[in-house]
């Protein structure tokens, strides 16, 4: 039987599954600021939900001025000590998305919140306190950009989908299961399976937690209660700056481009 832990309790686990693309969203997210952004020198990014850092230190390495904040404090850690390994800095505590405070009065010209993360605020007052918050804190003109997974109501059937990835002689094979959603609550059911191989031994961990969902019609009704921004394009998740989207439910990964009125 699988153990029941929190993956975001085992960071370097987590980060091995999801380090794959972090090059691509820091490409791709200096791609979006040059397009959109207002430019300038200054490069103060934030990241709200930073979990382990990798895109802390991704951005960082870029020489981006990098904030960011997580609920979890093994996270914080593991970002922490990898920054420190590599000689780099970040300013990084411990917060909540819906409710977050920055150490300072801290403006920032870049902000993201990319795979989905955004939907652990499982109900539209956070969620648009999240949003709201972002946009306080942006300098006018500043992009934030938001990646979530739309919800296609007419499923049925549960969602599949399986990773495996491999960092210094750890091999975590990753397979992740979502219920249909319920319409009337909007939340859907996730259950995740980490199997670890490390120095020799193999175990299994199990995580579940709910998500909230949206169609695209739920989303921008999310963003018309917070004015301050306005979507200037639409990405997916292959991160591919010359193809931008639609805001609809023709497909199911979208990256929102939101920037601050000036």
């Amino acid at each position: 039987m699988p153990e029941l832990r929190d993956w975001y309790d085992t960071p370097l686990y987590y980060d091995i599954i999801f380090d794959a693309d972090t090059p691509k969203e820091g490409t791709f997210l200096e791609a979006v600021y040059a397009k959109h952004g207002p430019g300038g020198k200054s490069r103060q990014m934030l990241e709200p939900a930073c979990g382990s850092g990798r895109l802390v230190f991704e951005m960082a390495r870029r020489g981006w001025k990098v904030s960011g904040f997580d609920g979890n404090a093994r996270m914080l850690d593991f970002a922490r000590e990898r920054l420190k390994r590599e000689g780099l800095k970040a300013r990084l505590w411990e917060d909540w998305m819906q409710s977050f405070k920055l150490p300072k009065k801290q403006t920032y010209d870049l902000a993201h919140c990319l795979v989905s993360s955004f939907k652990y605020l499982q109900t539209e007052r956070d969620a648009a306190a999240c949003i709201q918050r972002v946009a306080d804190c942006l300098k006018p003109g500043g992009l934030f950009v938001l990646g979530v997974h739309l919800t296609d109501y007419a499923r049925t059937s549960q969602e599949h989908e399986r990773w495996l990835a491999e960092r210094d002689g750890i091999r975590v094979l990753c397979n992740t299961h979502t219920s249909p959603a319920d319409r009337k609550t909007r939340l859907e059911d996730l259950r995740t399976r980490l199997q670890i191989t490390h120095a020799g031994r193999t175990h299994t961990q199990e995580t579940k937690w709910q998500f909230r969902t949206y169609s695209a019609a739920q989303m921008r009704a999310l963003l018309r209660k917070v004015p301050s921004l306005e979507v200037v394009q639409c990405y997916d998740f292959t991160y591919d700056i010359t193809e931008p989207r639609k805001l609809d439910d023709s497909y199911a990964d979208i990256v929102l481009v939101l920037k601050k009125k000036d």
